[in-house]
């Protein structure tokens, strides 16, 4: 199991090598020092070299962890074997204890140190050492040392697992936000799209009839093709107008769109063409969120668009109600109770994105031929989304 960089900038390495050092350094003190011997005469070299053999095992610490947990206890074994002065087993132990706890191997320093502290009490006992003083003292302070250097280890590697857990949740959490301001961009995007088809849809529909009108009348009726012209003048430019108030949409989302309150840019051009428009709107002011309004327009106005279009009709009735929370939509029309493919929505636009536009918004959306003829477009929307 690999570790990750410690905190800071400081190679591990060198961490590494100065506890390899300390640990050297510490258990040499203590040979020179030993306090309990009778002979003047210094400890031979090669107790010397053990301790040197200790801080060396470190360089190992974070690739062989039980390795050098082994070997470790092995040295400790083979020192006080061949009689060399004592160095305890706590302090040239617990270094290597601590990297096992630290790597994971928890259970190989607990067993392994269970293992040294009863052997260590174990011989002790066996050349004569009150036992009293070495399960009340001695042992008690062994335990002690071995189980911090175990606890610590564990703390380390559960701190640097959670610190690593923080950080993989972190980088989950930005990738969800991102994709989510992704699908939310992708749907403002469709929507816009949608929106610019339906202006730009309707607007040749009004421009195709009037157009047909005045290519009538020229010769035989002047005033019609002038109204006509009139017209189509007066439908391009409300159509700009409605193109830059997207842009502006775009460029700051707090710009209002249209809604029903603006029906009459939509029913005044297909009274021109022809058709007697009837429009009941039962809508209070502040009942509908802006994104239902917006939407409703638009249905109205792609179905309008279709009846111009496709319905060879005479007559279309407008109503719009809200009751219980819900925006109660219709349509209707007295033409030929059909519509073509196009109109349908082949390619994506028409009633398919009419409904499409409705689902998004928690919605329905019904159209087809009602009996009796004609055409009918029924659409229900949550009057808010706030709720």
């Amino acid at each position: 199991m690999r570790t990750g960089r410690p905190t800071g900038d400081v190679d591990p390495r060198v961490l590494d090598v100065l506890l390899g050092v300390g640990i050297a350094m510490g258990v040499a003190l203590v040979i020179l020092a030993d306090p309990g011997r009778i002979d003047p005469a210094p400890a031979p070299a090669a107790a010397y070299l053990f301790a040197v053999g200790f801080g060396l095992l470190m360089a190992g610490r974070r690739r062989y962890p039980r390795l050098v947990l082994v070997l470790t206890v092995v040295g400790i074994f083979v020192y006080y074997a061949i009689g060399f002065p004592p160095i305890g087993i706590a302090l040239p132990a617990s270094a290597a204890l601590y990297s096992a706890a630290e790597q994971g191997h928890t259970w190989w320093a607990v067993v392994l140190s269970a293992l040294l502290t009863g052997v260590a009490a174990y011989f002790r006992i066996a050349e004569g050492q009150p036992t009293a003083y070495l399960l009340g003292y001695e042992l008690l302070t062994n335990v002690a040392l071995v189980a911090a250097a175990i606890a610590l280890g564990v703390s380390v590697r559960a701190r640097r697992q959670a610190r690593a857990q923080a950080e993989r949740i972190a980088a989950l959490t930005s990738a969800e936000q991102q994709h989510r301001t992704d699908q939310r961009l992708q749907t403002e995007r469709v929507q816009i799209a949608r929106d610019i088809h339906d202006v730009v849809g309707h607007t040749l529909s009004v421009v195709a009839v009037h157009a047909n009108v005045a290519d009538e009348a020229i010769g035989h009726d002047d005033a019609a093709a002038h109204r006509a012209v009139a017209q189509i003048r007066a439908t391009t430019a409300q159509t700009m107008g409605e193109l830059r108030a997207t842009v502006r949409l775009l460029r700051d989302p707090g710009t209002v769109a249209p809604g029903l309150a603006g029906l009459a840019r939509l029913t005044d051009p297909a009274r021109e063409a022809g058709l007697t428009v009837e429009t009941t709107v039962d809508v209070s002011n502040g009942a509908l969120s802006g994104a239902i309004d917006a939407a409703a327009y638009r249905i109205v106005q792609e179905s309008l668009t279709n009846v111009l279009r496709h319905a060879h009709a005479q007559r279309v009735e407008i109503g719009a109600r809200v009751t219980d929370g819900t925006l109660h939509l219709d349509v209707i029309d007295d033409g030929v109770g059909s519509v073509p493919a196009q109109a349908a929505g082949s390619g994506g636009h028409g009633i398919a994105g009419m409904a499409e536009r409705a689902t998004l918004l928690g919605g329905t959306l019904t159209a087809g031929p009602r009996e009796g003829g004609g055409f009918a477009v029924r659409a229900l929307l949550p009057a808010r989304l706030d709720r």
